[in-house]
C-alpha cells in the first residue's frame, strides 16, 4: 500500500504550489527606441532601425 496523508489539506495550502512567485509570467522591460520611436529591449538593437542607443 502506498503512503496516505492524515489530514485533507485545505484549499490555501494546496494551491501554494501552483500559486508561487516562480510561476509568474515576466513581461519584459521595453523601452522606446529614440531613433525610430519603436518599443526594444533595453541593451540591445532594435530591431526596426539596427540602431543601439
Amino acid at each position: 500500500m502506498t503512503p496516505l496523508p492524515k489530514r485533507k489539506h485545505t484549499r490555501s495550502r494546496s494551491g501554494k504550489r501552483l500559486n508561487s512567485s516562480s510561476n509568474k509570467i515576466l513581461l519584459p522591460n521595453l523601452v522606446v527606441c529614440p531613433n525610430c520611436k519603436k518599443l526594444k529591449l533595453p541593451h540591445k538593437l532594435c530591431e526596426n532601425c539596427q540602431m543601439y542607443s
